[in-house]
């Protein structure tokens, strides 16, 4: 069982929620303000996706991702920053010609999908180590990009959080690991739940844990009612937990929730597993992060011990 676990909210997401749940964040100040409630509920760190605010829809700006930095970082609440790069994935065949995309597709390059992790040199940022069928979409990401991908999130000095939706993504951020592109212990995010990945039960997260590195922190998160049973699964299989908008809307059935009332839905169930979560000081101790105001790596918590 982890005793001292990093609670992560993912605030936003890039899905169709937005329609389903007024608490869905959407232009970068309400993402920020949602980061900034999490934070005050009890998060360690505030993963964030940005939206298109007229539309609610996918973006990939980097003047979006800016602004919800310079908001968060503003505030007198602190809280790690995990910004995405994982987008622009998104691959839906066209129905007249399968060699082509169809709407929904969105594609972007290893270079591009780096771009506001580059700019904005953010504590984490995810990885998403491989392809799969994402719901009624392929999420496509070979193993030549993913090279590219962790070469450049390497160069800028940004701690990978490896986001594994099947055993395969395990094995693939292992060689990752082996092949030096990987600094220091490394990070993984165990995706369970998204169909046609793995399933968010024990079986599954234990069959995954059981092949990271001994090394290796990690986390793992179910999505929709399965969010918080994988919160406590995670904490007695000794890892860290995620909740949040991105992926779960309710507080319980018929109950929508907001990113605070997730956050501390989870700390109350840590708290009774007889665990407690992390202060973001702690968590950039503990993952050896870089410090957003000194740009330096955090090797203990000021006045003591991570």
């Amino acid at each position: 069982m982890n005793r001292n676990v990093i609670l992560t909210c993912a605030i936003t997401g890039a899905g169709d929620t937005t329609a389903k749940s007024p608490h869905v964040p959407v232009t970068p100040k309400q993402i920020a303000d949602s980061c900034i409630e999490a934070a005050r509920a009890g998060a360690s760190v505030a993963h964030i996706h940005v939206r298109d605010p007229q539309t609610g829809g996918i973006s990939h700006s980097v003047e979006h991702f800016r602004e919800v930095m310079e908001r968060v970082r503003e505030a007198d609440t602190d809280i790690v920053m995990n910004i995405t790069a994982g987008g622009g994935g998104d691959w839906i065949p066209d129905a007249e010609d399968p060699t082509r995309g169809g709407p929904g597709t969105d594609i972007q390059t290893p270079a591009e999908r780096h771009a506001p992790v580059a700019e904005l040199l953010p504590e984490l940022c995810t990885l998403d180590c491989g392809s799969l069928n994402f719901g009624d979409m392929v999420y496509v990401n070979p193993a030549d990009w993913l090279r590219e991908h962790a070469r450049l999130v390497q160069a800028a000095g940004v701690k990978p959080e490896l986001e594994c939706f099947d055993l395969g993504h395990v094995w693939f951020a292992r060689q990752l690991q082996q092949e030096g592109l990987l600094d220091g212990d490394p990070l993984y995010q165990l995706c369970l739940g998204i169909p046609w990945g793995a399933e968010a039960d024990t079986e599954t997260m234990l069959a995954m844990r059981n092949k990271l590195p001994e090394t290796a922190n990690w986390a793992a998160f179910g999505i929709g009612r399965q969010q918080m049973p994988m919160v406590a699964q995670a904490v007695l299989l000794g890892g860290h937990a995620r909740v949040g908008l991105e992926d779960n809307l309710y507080l319980k059935k018929g109950v929508l929730a907001t990113n605070g009332q997730l956050v501390e839905k989870a700390a109350t169930l840590i708290d009774n597993l007889g665990a407690r979560v992390m202060t973001p000081a702690e968590t950039r101790a503990h993952l050896k992060l870089r410090d957003p105001r000194t740009g330096k790596i955090v090797e203990k918590v000021a006045g003591g011990d991570a």
